[in-house]
């Protein structure tokens, strides 16, 4: 009997390990597009790799299970994906966009869905998929694909939205220059129940001082030491 307790435990120790390496390799996998699609434009430098990090930790202070946050951070790397569909005349376009130009960015979200549908993991259960098609929605209903309104919008999409807004703001784009931290929280706590949830601009201004830092140009907390940090709120 024990030799095959030995066995059954070393069969399940062995699937953790190769389960491991498979979430591994997925994060991995996230993260690398992710950082392709940041480099199609020097304003979007490290934009994917702070969505994903500000997504999962809002996501740990609002007490979501271990899973839903890994879920996050992989959406987070990979919510902009569909921009590999856009022109770089109009990404990186030094000025306003025309209503046509606006309406060919306004697919990203589409495009980076049906870009990783095929994809099991991120088509699953885990609902990466639905995040990153319904990152732009907003909470009054005027977002788009889909003008989806307040609790109809996925759970992760509103945190995304949160954490996609302080990073957009506060880095430099073709038509204005970034943001400092302290204005853009007010316009986050502005926007909270018009474009973004507002429970979740709650959750994301309890940790607001700690990703304040990680975003800050000395990087004074790194990404392993901000998710220790919320793991102790």
């Amino acid at each position: 009997m024990k030799d095959i307790i030995d066995i059954v435990g070393a069969h399940v120790e062995l699937q953790k390990k190769e389960q491991d390496i498979v979430h591994l390799t997925v994060h991995q996998f996230a993260e690398s597009l992710g950082n392709a699609i940041d480099a199609k434009d020097a304003c979007t430098s490290s934009h994917s790799e702070d969505v994903a990090v500000i997504s999962q930790a809002i996501g740990m202070q609002m007490g979501l299970a271990l899973d839903k946050c890994e879920a996050l951070h992989v959406a987070g790397h990979l919510h902009d994906i569909g921009k590999i569909g856009i022109p770089d005349s109009i990404l990186k376009k030094n000025g306003s966009l025309t209503d046509e130009e606006y309406e060919v960015v306004k697919l990203h979200p589409v495009t980076g869905a049906e870009i990783v549908g095929p994809v099991t993991v991120f088509s699953g259960d885990n609902g990466i998929a639905k995040m990153i098609l319904h990152h732009h929605e907003r909470f009054d209903g005027k977002g788009y694909p889909a003008g989806l309104k307040g609790n109809d919008i996925p759970f992760g999409s509103r945190i995304i939205a949160v954490a996609d807004t302080l990073s957009a703001m506060m880095q430099d784009r073709p038509y204005r220059k970034a943001i400092a931290f302290e204005h853009v929280l007010g316009e986050i706590k502005w926007c909270s129940g018009t474009q973004l949830d507002p429970t979740v601009v709650k959750a994301f201004m309890k940790i607001s001082d700690k990703v304040g830092k990680y975003l800050s140009d000395m990087r004074t907390l790194n990404e392993d030491d901000l998710i220790a940090h919320i793991k102790t709120l």
